[in-house]
């Protein structure tokens, strides 16, 4: 039985699905995809006992602001983490992983950790665990990712292409290539060996602060950060000072592209970044009329619209491939081929305010 910690990464802002997602409550915490908010669906897709893995309790890590309303969503969905940690401040996800590792080792030093982003969208759990069961023996010695099988010509994702077959389906990273144009990502696509890279990583505490040799102010400082931290029960409030100053970078960046220690478990999971609302409107279902509805909207003569409203009517007619979202103060409406331009509106309106 493998014994595996998850360590819950909600530090994500999600501008791009603006004007629901906001800095108070950001994509994590809303249910876009169901009832269900996507940090609670994250922690419960690695709750319990399944196929030689057992989850212990999970570590969450948020933007201190947001402690309450992780505690909240996680209490209703009947979760209780081991600890929370919060950030005062962000600093991207290689702080995170160090800090991630250090708690993991005190909690359990034989224990795996699995570093998740928590607002992914997995829709087949037992292909994940079985992924999961897979990258757990290598993952003693590795710092494992799971790579995504492309169904299309993505730009919005790195890839990994993979070596030589560690074990089962578990290779080693041969390279990281960053998001493509989209006439390198057909090429990826064409080619045997390249995956999406997700994000999500699974490995020993012990190999995961060894290979951060590499960049030893990030780990330096996010360790001091974590020593100096005031704890309060369940509660870990990292140190201003030291986390303000540690070098902000992204794990892949930080240690993954320069480690021999990397491997690739590619898997097909039904998983999705839900970054823009038109990857909301492409994983939804859809009716007759193409469109995905939620909350009070009146659709005539309309089709393929994301139409979501969290309060005040929407009511269109005649228009095609838009995304309208309405909120308590604010209504976007842009195609759904621009959705990711939400992001330069938010900025924009800020400014007005």
């Amino acid at each position: 039985m493998h014994r595996i910690i998850p360590a819950i990464m909600s530090g994500g802002s999600g501008t791009r699905l603006w004007p629901s997602s906001t800095d108070a409550r950001p994509k994590q915490f809303h249910a876009l995809m169901g009832n269900v908010p996507l940090i609670v669906e994250t922690i419960a897709r690695v709750s319990g006992e399944a196929r030689g893995l057992s989850f212990a309790s999970p570590i969450v890590l948020c933007n201190a602001m947001h402690a309450d309303l992780a505690k909240q969503q996680l209490a209703k969905g009947g979760f209780s983490p081991s600890v929370v940690v919060l950030e005062p401040t962000g600093r991207n996800t290689a702080a995170t992983a160090v800090v991630a590792a250090a708690l993991g080792a005190e909690l359990d030093p034989d224990a795996l950790v699995l570093l998740l982003p928590a607002d992914h969208i997995i829709r087949d759990r037992a292909a994940f665990l079985a992924a999961l069961e897979r990258a757990a023996p290598l993952a003693q010695d590795r710092i494992v990712t799971f790579g995504i099988t492309p169904d299309r010509p993505a730009t919005g994702y790195g890839y990994i292409e993979r070596g030589a077959e560690l074990a089962d389906r578990v290779y080693e990273v041969a390279r990281f290539h960053e998001k493509p144009d989209h006439d390198t990502a057909r090429t990826y696509l064409s080619k045997p060996g390249f995956s999406w890279n997700s994000g999500m990583f699974l490995f020993s505490p012990r190999v995961m602060l060894d290979e951060f040799a590499v960049t030893t102010d990030i780990r330096d400082g996010a360790l001091a950060a974590l020593q100096r931290a005031e704890r309060r029960g369940g509660e870990i409030l990292l140190d201003a000072t030291c986390f303000a100053a540690t070098p902000s970078a992204p794990l892949d960046k930080a240690v993954m592209e320069k480690t021999r220690r990397a491997a690739v478990a590619p898997c097909e999971i039904g998983w999705a970044d839900v970054g823009a609302w038109d990857e909301i409107w492409r994983l939804s279902e859809h009716n007759g009329d193409g469109n995905v509805k939620q909350g009070p909207v009146v659709a005539l003569d309309a089709h393929n619209n994301l139409l979501r409203s969290d309060g005040p009517k929407i009511c269109v007619a005649g228009v095609n491939d838009l995304v309208v979202v309405a909120t308590g103060d604010v209504i976007v409406i842009v195609p759904r081929a621009r959705a990711e331009e939400v992001k330069a509106l938010r900025e924009m309106a800020e400014k007005l305010e």
